[in-house]
């Protein structure tokens, strides 16, 4: 009788157990993904190499090397036992299950600002389209005592935001307010573009918080990061809606494309983005001011270089053009382009020393790579070839650039070394999704013919 009881209260349990799963909205689910797409959360939870969202990816710090967890719903390792409210505790406010804090690696101060409604989409998501593994976390790799967590509750107290719903009234064009809550929260456009301070915390969150929102002016891993403001030389002054859409759609304009750590952005995320959310992001970034930390009067610096402009022809003419005007969505034009003209050379001298490759994607499908010069230019020869570009057909700079400064980037380039303000280096992920079963192939072959 008492087995009789326990076999049908096992299969009543099984059958509402089922029956659970039946209900979730499949709605809520595929915006869940709509949304972690948004978020990019596949970046950092994912190993080079491994399965999407199993964690052990690679983290420097300026304290040391921190690992990305196991984010799918496996109960052991993963987030499975997780309720919502304690999966919205982890993403806005950086709580972990057992209460204590999370690196700041995760962005939560700019997760902060999601709403209710987008919290339960991703916690339907990871719950229940993401297949639970049970790949075993990773211990940070920090010496004590800096491996001690409590005071990370200290630093979320003082530099992330309590969890509150984005105000969109803020605004008074809706567009404006959508690409507003996508930048600032789930896009954590600021990770990157906002200068961070002492404490490792980024100096602004919003427009409302001062003239440090998406200034740029940092090094990350060896590439100097623009500011997302209306500067001419260093922003998207010049840059209209329509080719900020098609830059993060794509990773490619008319007159530049993506590179560095932003081309990774654009293949995992960006381009997954809806055309009314990406022009929405468009339409907020528009309305950014000129930095105040940025060059508003640029005067030309005496770059004129015969010996830069010898170097270019010789190697850089036949693709980029003899008056750096490039060939549209393939090889990008150096004439006017603020990665050319923008205070910091790192980008300029990364590229050419290591090459870049613009890997294919679901809008633009064709690999597009340049070759490494590292062991053809020496380091005078390349400090020659940046100052000709920088005062080329009408480009201006403020800085001309020295053999030393050239090796003093090589030295500091991968490593939060001198001028670096960011401080978290992340190391390769790879895509995921149906989309990706080409691109996957042509991503790492790109990668592996940089290295």
């Amino acid at each position: 009788m008492n087995k009789n009881l326990f076999l049908t209260g096992l299969a009543l349990f099984i059958s509402s157990m089922a029956s659970y799963g039946a209900q979730v909205d499949s709605g809520l689910i595929q915006q869940g993904e709509y949304l972690a797409r948004a978020g990019d959360c596949v970046a950092c939870h994912t190993a080079v190499g491994g399965k999407p969202f199993t964690g052990g990816l690679a983290i420097k710090s300026p304290i040391g090397l921190i690992y990305s967890t196991n984010i799918t719903p496996d109960p052991a390792q993963g987030i499975g036992g997780y309720s919502l409210e304690e999966f919205g505790n982890a993403v806005r406010q950086g709580v972990r299950k057992d209460g204590r804090t999370l690196y700041p690696a995760m962005p939560y101060p700019s997760y902060s600002r999601l709403s209710d409604d987008d919290v339960k989409a991703l916690y339907a998501y990871f719950m229940h389209g993401v297949e639970a593994d049970s790949t075993v976390n990773k211990e940070t790799e920090i010496p004590w005592p800096l491996s001690m967590r409590w005071p990370l509750r200290i630093w979320r107290g003082l530099f992330a935001p309590e969890a509150k719903p984005f105000n969109a009234q803020t605004y008074s064009d809706p567009q404006v307010a959508r690409g507003s809550y996508l930048v600032q929260g789930l896009g954590h456009c600021g990770s990157c573009h906002t200068p961070r301070g002492m404490a490792m915390q980024e100096k602004a969150l919003t427009e409302q918080q001062g003239e440090h929102w998406l200034a740029g002016g940092t090094v990350i891993d060896g590439w100097s990061v623009p500011n997302l403001g209306a500067d001419h030389y260093n922003g998207l002054g010049s840059w209209s809606e329509d080719e900020i859409v098609a830059y993060l759609k794509t990773g490619r304009t008319d007159r530049t494309a993506s590179f560095g750590p932003m081309t990774d952005v654009i293949s995992w995320s960006t381009q997954y983005l809806t055309d009314k959310d990406l022009h929405a992001i468009a339409k907020y970034l528009k309305t950014l001011p000129v930095s105040k930390t940025a060059d508003k009067e640029v005067v030309a610096s005496n770059t004129t270089s015969p010996a830069g402009e010898a170097i270019y022809q010789d190697n850089c003419a036949i693709c980029h053009g003899r008056q750096g005007e490039g060939i549209a969505r393939m090889f990008p034009q150096l004439r006017g382009n603020s990665i050319v003209t923008g205070p910091l050379p790192d980008s300029l001298v990364k590229i050419i020393r290591e090459g870049a490759t613009l890997p294919a994607g679901n809008w633009a499908p064709s690999t597009v790579s340049m070759p490494a010069y590292a062991d053809q230019f020496s380091s005078q020869q390349t400090a020659d070839l940046i100052n000709y570009l920088r005062g080329a057909w009408g480009n201006h700079s403020s800085t001309s650039v020295t053999a030393q400064d050239v090796e003093q980037i090589i030295r500091d380039g991968g490593n939060a070394g001198a001028g670096n303000t960011a401080g978290w280096t992340f190391m390769q992920a790879q895509p995921y999704g149906k989309q990706w079963t080409f691109q996957i192939e042509s991503h790492h072959d790109a990668h592996d013919n940089a290295k």
